[in-house]
């Protein structure tokens, strides 16, 4: 990235100013003070209410959708976070059981700590929004000092005359240089500290985290484990028995009927051959020996030529990531595409691979119909489990009507 090659490292000066990230966290700063009020309100209004009306049996369920409804906004949070800030944060919600759904919310930790960030966002989004609008209002104070006196007025801030002469306004453009430095700093660590309290109060802990994700892994394992043994079964199986039925068939009707058992050689030499492409498919699913040997370039440009429809792969990383991140990436845009050829009825598809400092981001957009979701026990959700074991998000936009976007963020370092 750009902030890594600029004099003095991305932590320098000119690395705060090129640094994306550091002007996607301005908006949010300036911004947040307005959901983090709205939230506040809506809280220590339906909270109390809700309480106040449990003896009438009203205030349970209003306490109930109260519960969901801020557990909505801690997940549309941690959206914005990952947008804005760079702070991917995974919910942390247990799985839903089948039944009892008001146990499953009242006895999560992640729904209390998720009212507790929520609570706290309003004072900590007001300091940030003064800070803000202070260091940018006198930023633009200073660097507009020139374009003042050019007009016939003097600048100030807050009552302070900055500039009464063309000499006073451009030490004042220098010092506006200085102070706008020095203002991105101030939102670079105020975006990292906003980033830590909400990792610690809308993420899970540790153990939860290493929990849920070895067992994400482990349910991965077992259903790919399942898959083999299920196409192994109707595959090849099925194939070798029929080449070891024709084979002794034609030794049976060697001598008495030659031309029926060179039929019959025939049709097994046939039959051989198609199982050792399912067996050579069947290898390519567990690991395709392309990707170990060319990259993940080569292996997705082969998924796309053997696609039904038109792909354009666009690989533009340069370092191959871990190998585990390389196959993950890769099942994800080959389950991707055999969900579009099935179901989708889409005509064109794009894949685009990126990295953001230690993350690959693995996108497929297409033109079909649109619809798709995340089930339970389905492709796309193994696909999220897979992610999954290596701290990975993936995420599913896919409106009636398309396009559909899938979207991996796969981190290097876990």
């Amino acid at each position: 990235m750009l902030k890594d090659r600029v004099p003095w490292g991305p932590n320098g000066p000119i690395g705060v100013v090129v640094d994306p990230r550091t002007w996607r966290a301005v908006p949010y700063l300036l911004v947040s003070l307005a959901l983090g009020t709205g939230w506040f309100v809506v809280l220590v209004t339906a909270v109390p209410l809700s309480l106040a009306l449990v003896l009438v049996w009203v205030g349970l369920p209003l306490l109930l959708a109260t519960m969901l409804l801020w557990r909505g906004a801690a997940m549309l949070e941690r959206r914005l976070l990952g947008l804005t800030l760079g702070v991917r944060i995974r919910d942390p919600y247990r799985s839903r059981p089948r039944r009892g759904l008001v146990r499953w919310v009242v006895t999560d930790p992640a729904t209390w700590k998720d009212l507790g960030y929520l609570l706290l966002y309003f004072p900590l989004s007001l300091v940030e929004f003064v800070a803000s609008m202070t260091l940018w209002a006198l930023t633009v104070g200073l660097l507009s000092a020139p374009l003042a006196m050019a007009l016939g007025e003097r600048a100030s801030f807050a009552g302070f005359v900055l500039a009464d002469g063309w000499p006073q306004s451009v030490l004042a453009s220098v010092a506006g240089v200085v102070t706008l430095i020095v203002t991105l700093y101030a939102v670079k660590g105020m975006a990292w500290l906003h980033g830590t309290l909400a990792a610690l109060l809308l993420g899970g802990s540790e153990e939860e985290r290493l929990r849920a994700s070895r067992k994400r892994g482990i349910d991965a394992a077992e259903a790919e484990r399942r898959r083999i043994e299920r196409d192994l079964h109707d595959g090849a199986q099925q194939r070798l028995l029929a080449v070891a039925v024709d084979l002794g068939r034609a030794q049976a009707k060697f001598d008495a009927a030659p031309e029926e058992a060179r039929e019959l050689l025939v049709q097994a030499h046939v039959g051989t051959r198609q199982a050792i492409a399912e067996l050579r498919d069947l290898a390519r699913g567990i690991h395709p020996a392309i990707l170990t040997e060319r990259g993940l370039d080569a292996a997705l440009s082969a998924l796309a030529a053997r696609a039904p429809f038109r792909v354009d792969v666009s690989m533009e990383i340069i370092d191959r990531p871990p190998p585990a991140v390389e196959s993950i990436a890769y099942f994800t845009v080959a389950e991707a595409l055999t969900n579009l050829a099935r179901h989708s009825g889409a005509t064109e598809a794009s894949v685009r691979v990126t990295r953001d400092d230690q993350v690959v981001i693995v996108e497929v957009l297409d033109n079909g119909v649109g619809g798709a979701v995340v089930r339970h026990g389905g492709g796309l959700a193994g696909l999220a489990d897979r992610a999954a074991t290596i701290d990975g998000l993936l995420t599913v936009n896919s409106p009636v009507g398309g396009p559909t976007l899938l979207r991996a963020e796969l981190p290097c370092e876990w």
